[in-house]
């Protein structure tokens, strides 16, 4: 078994088989007789082996916060895919053919000109979604999603999600939700980049990357800081050093060791503390399912 949770009478597992029709499918115990359940019916008889962990779905907080008849309904729709650093997830203008739940990952939204350079706009991690867009209605953005921390996650197609959004009642809620405090994201990057040190925009981007990831660790070199930021290499490079002085990080080889959390939450700016509020203020508390 590689995971499981509970929802009502029921134990959901995720299991690998050879099967040449469905790579995975979900195994429900009802009174120890097991049924397959995924895009197709697989019978008991078919050989299953297990295969590397897989964080489960309800590792991101959108899905964990999904009524048990909608998540249900979710779960044989959810594809288990790794997300490698840098993998571009959709490119500016582009039709989005999936939804992204990240679980273990971290995907930047960024903003590309003409001559090449970048800024981020947003990061997304276990609390929300990638692709937005599908489910307001414009299919496309200007924006690109970059994995900015390897890890894992779930895809739903797109034609899916907007179905299920169709559907309205909380599904629609919740996600407007998000929406919404993703959108107060944006706005505070906007103006911490334009009224904010970059030491302060270090220690923003830090705390909220943090917020995203188990541990104190975030594996990311100065030149992929510099342009989330959208700022020089030379200017990341000294804001990290009076930080590492400063006794709150240590950085060694493109690894960001976290050493003191309540330093950088001191030495940042408003913005980082507006928008966690606003997350906590829109989203359903956390809670094991």
């Amino acid at each position: 078994m590689l995971w499981e949770w509970r929802l009502g009478k029921s134990v959901y597992v995720r299991y690998r088989t050879d099967h040449p029709a469905r790579t995975f499918a979900y195994c429900c115990e009802r009174n120890a007789a097991a049924s397959f359940y995924g895009v197709c019916r697989l019978n008991v008889g078919i050989p299953i082996k297990k295969i590397e962990v897989i964080p489960p779905p309800l590792q991101n907080h959108l899905l964990a916060s999904l009524p048990e008849t909608e998540l249900e309904r979710w779960l044989p729709q959810l594809e288990p895919i790794d997300l490698a650093l840098g993998q571009v997830l959709y490119e500016s203008g582009a039709t989005m053919p999936y939804v992204y739940f990240p679980t273990t990952a971290i995907v930047s939204l960024l903003y590309v000109l003409e001559d090449g350079a970048s800024a981020e706009i947003a990061v997304v991690g276990f609390e929300g979604l990638v692709g937005i867009s599908i489910f307001m209605g414009g299919g496309s953005t200007p924006s690109r999603a970059v994995v900015q921390s390897a890890g894992s996650g779930y895809r739903m197609r797109a034609d899916v999600m907007k179905e299920e959004f169709a559907r309205s009642g909380p599904v629609v809620h919740l996600l407007l939700r998000y929406t919404q405090a993703l959108i107060t994201q944006m706005a505070q990057t906007a103006v911490c980049n334009r009224h904010h040190s970059l030491d302060q925009q270090l220690c923003r981007w830090l705390l909220l990357s943090l917020d995203r990831l188990q541990g104190d660790q975030l594996v990311m070199t100065q030149e992929l800081i510099a342009n989330m930021l959208g700022v020089r290499r030379e200017g990341v490079t000294e804001a990290a050093l009076k930080l590492q002085k400063a006794g709150f990080i240590s950085y060694a080889r493109g690894h960001i060791n976290v050493l003191d959390r309540a330093g950088l939450e001191g030495r940042t700016c408003e913005c980082y503390e507006v928008v966690k509020k606003e997350y906590d203020r829109l989203l359903p508390p956390r809670t094991a399912r």
